[in-house]
Parts: structure tokens; C-alpha cells; sequence
């Protein structure tokens, strides 16, 4: 008895120890045993992966700071980037440290052929999924009413490698208007077109574009129309541009005609299993797991034109988006027990509420396993 007492004494003690413990934790009293664990600079910086965009007015910023806001977190920070444009953008890919992803028109590669790259790195470019179109504005005065009218006039394209630039430069040779070409950034532009310098800007960009959009007109400009027609429908896409999109710029009930490039998370082929290779596969798991979320309200509209598997012509899938692609395809075929019963329900014609079915699908199962033990039941007895 005196043993069991003794015992019991014992158990209770160290419950009791137990329980003041976890009091101090919870309290905050226990210092040590309670703080966080120390910052590890290798782990933030291995979870570290930059995303060159675009122009601070631009599509390509706001969806890599959409990209940062959802997917930030312990294992993975993405560092959206100011870009110069999407053929800067592909050579900083290749080339420059720090940068890991990049988004691009999908024209803007061809333009690499022309230049004296190393052929073995523009080779190994990829993409992750394709994004979104962007639209392709042009600014002018509204006494300027028909594209063929900027022949010869003063035109802004963006500066030189940039896609507006080159999209800009096969648009206007494609139809085979001449105008004279001026390179300022965009904000320049805007004011030298006010100023009457030049006669009209040319931007390629996801709409509703925000500086587009501010832009403060007096009534003086609109957005241009551009034919869709010729050797246009082999590159681009048509679209439009509404007054819900720029107030200023489009009349109402009157749609602007205009043309759409589209764009893509391009990416190095780094060799399997390097630190590069496996920033890029976290990244591709977190934004494919997580992609619902940029559909919620509060990120750019342009996220609900993306389709994570649409192909891209011309380019190829880096291995991870891929990979992660394969399995969710495989996981969304319905089993062959789930064939069988849905064939069983559709026979018998039966029409039954999720719950119902639930229950309904859990019967079948159990009845097909004894289905399939029976026979062994009568091999064994015999």
C-alpha cells in the first residue's frame, strides 16, 4: 500500500511540475525554451528568387508584386524587380545573378536570333505557364483618326529593348506605315505628347493600365485603333480596348479595335538538383498549389486570363512545371472504382443528393471487396 501511495505521490508531483511548465510557456515567464528560433541567413537566402518585370507604370510590376504578397513565407520570398523591358528581360535571365524569373512577351525571343548571344544560353530558356495578353495602346491626338496617318509623324516606342519597342517596330512594318520613331520612357512621353513634340506613344501592356488610365487628356487624345488584317493575324490576337478600362481615352459604346501580344514566366534551365534549379521548383509548387488565390479580389484582373497548362509555340516547359502538371493531371482522373460506380448510379438512372452519394459510393466499395474476396473464400475451402 505505502508502495502505491508512494507511487501515486511521485506521478502526481511530476504532474504538477508538468503543468507549472506549460503555465510558464504560455505565460512567457520561461525565456529561453520560448523564444523563436534564431534567423538563419543560408535558409532565407536559399528561399530567396528574384522576378524582373516591367516599368514602375506597368502590367508586369503589379503581377510580380502579386506574386510576392501570396506566395511570401518562411521557405520562399520572391523580390519583384523593375525591368527594362521583355528582350532586357530575357538577357537577364541568362546572364545576370539574382535574377531567377522573368516576364516576357512571347514575340520577344526572336528577336534574340538577330543578336550576338551565345547560342547554347538562349537555347536553354524556358517557361513556367503562360499569363496573360497584353494589349497593344496607342495614344494620339484625336484629330489623328486612322493608324495610316502616323506616316512619317513623330512616334514613341518605348526604349530599345523593350517589348513596346519591338512589338511596336513589327506592328507599324507589318502594315507598312513609316513614322519617325522616338525613344523616350514612358513617362516622357506623355508629357512630350501634351507638349505636341510628338504625336503619338505606343505601349504594350495587360489592361487596365494604371498610367493609361490617369492620364490626363483636356479631351485632346484618344486611344488609336489598329486593323487586325495581313500578315498581323500571323503574330498577334485581336482585342479591344473599353471606356470602363480608360474613361478619358475611349468613348462610350465605342470599343477600340487593337491587337494583343501575349506574355509568360520565362526562365533559365538550370542543371537538376543545383540551388538554382530547386529555387525554381519552390517556386513552381507554391504558385501552381497556391494559384486560386490570385483570383480573389485585390490582384490584377489579368490573373483570370491565365491558364496554368496552356502550351506555348515555340517554347518548351521547364521540368518542375511540368513534373507538377503530370501529377495533378493524374490525380484528377477518376479511379476505375469511381468509373464503375458512376456507371452503376447512371444504369439504374438514380439521382441523389452529395451526401446521399457519399454513402452510396462507400457501400459500393465495401461491396465490391466482398465481391472480390468471395473467390478466394472458395479456393482456400476447396
Amino acid at each position: 500500500m505505502s508502495g502505491r501511495v508512494k507511487t501515486f505521490s511521485s506521478v502526481s508531483s511530476l504532474f504538477g511540475r508538468l503543468a507549472v511548465a506549460a503555465a510558464l510557456l504560455v505565460s512567457g515567464i520561461v525565456g529561453a525554451s520560448a523564444q523563436t528560433a534564431p534567423f538563419n541567413p543560408a535558409r532565407a537566402n536559399s528561399g530567396t528568387l528574384g522576378v524582373i518585370s516591367g516599368g514602375a507604370d506597368g502590367t508586369y510590376i503589379r503581377i510580380a508584386a502579386d506574386l510576392a504578397n501570396v506566395l511570401d513565407g518562411e521557405d520562399l520570398r520572391v523580390l519583384p524587380m523593375i525591368g527594362r523591358g521583355s528582350l532586357q528581360n530575357l538577357r537577364d535571365i541568362m546572364f545576370l545573378r539574382g535574377v531567377d524569373i522573368g516576364i516576357v512577351q512571347m514575340d520577344a525571343r526572336e528577336q534574340l536570333n538577330a543578336e550576338n548571344l551565345q547560342g547554347d544560353a538562349v537555347r536553354r530558356l524556358r517557361f513556367i505557364t503562360r499569363l496573360y495578353n497584353e494589349e497593344v495602346h496607342i495614344i494620339a491626338s484625336r484629330e489623328i483618326t486612322d493608324i495610316r496617318q502616323l506616316e512619317g509623324k513623330k512616334v514613341n516606342i518605348d526604349k530599345a529593348g523593350s517589348g513596346t519597342n519591338l512589338t511596336s517596330r513589327l506592328i507599324f512594318g507589318k502594315l507598312g506605315i513609316k513614322p519617325e520613331m522616338t525613344t523616350f520612357d514612358q513617362a516622357s512621353s506623355y508629357a512630350k505628347l501634351k507638349s505636341g513634340e510628338i504625336q503619338a506613344a505606343v505601349y504594350v501592356a495587360g489592361r487596365p493600365v494604371r498610367a493609361i488610365a490617369e492620364f490626363q487628356t483636356e479631351g485632346r487624345f484618344h486611344l488609336l485603333a489598329i486593323p487586325f488584317e495581313g500578315e498581323i493575324a500571323e503574330s498577334y490576337f485581336p482585342a479591344s480596348l473599353a471606356n470602363t478600362d480608360y474613361p478619358q481615352l475611349v468613348d462610350k459604346d465605342k470599343p477600340v479595335d487593337t491587337l494583343a501580344v501575349g506574355s509568360l514566366l520565362a526562365v533559365f534551365n538550370w542543371p537538376e538538383n543545383s540551388d538554382r534549379y530547386n529555387r525554381v521548383r519552390r517556386f513552381v509548387d507554391a504558385f501552381f498549389s497556391r494559384f486560386d488565390e490570385f483570383l480573389l479580389p485585390g490582384r490584377h484582373p489579368k490573373w483570370k486570363e491565365v491558364n496554368l497548362a496552356a502550351d506555348v509555340p515555340g517554347w518548351e516547359r521547364v521540368k518542375p512545371a511540368q513534373a507538377w502538371l503530370d501529377r495533378a493531371a493524374m490525380a484528377s482522373k477518376p479511379s476505375a472504382q469511381s468509373q464503375s460506380f458512376e456507371s452503376f448510379m447512371s444504369s439504374k438512372g438514380l439521382n441523389v443528393s452529395a451526401e446521399q452519394r457519399e454513402v452510396l459510393f462507400r457501400e459500393f466499395l465495401a461491396w465490391q471487396g466482398e465481391k472480390q474476396r468471395a473467390p478466394r473464400r472458395v479456393t482456400r475451402q476447396d
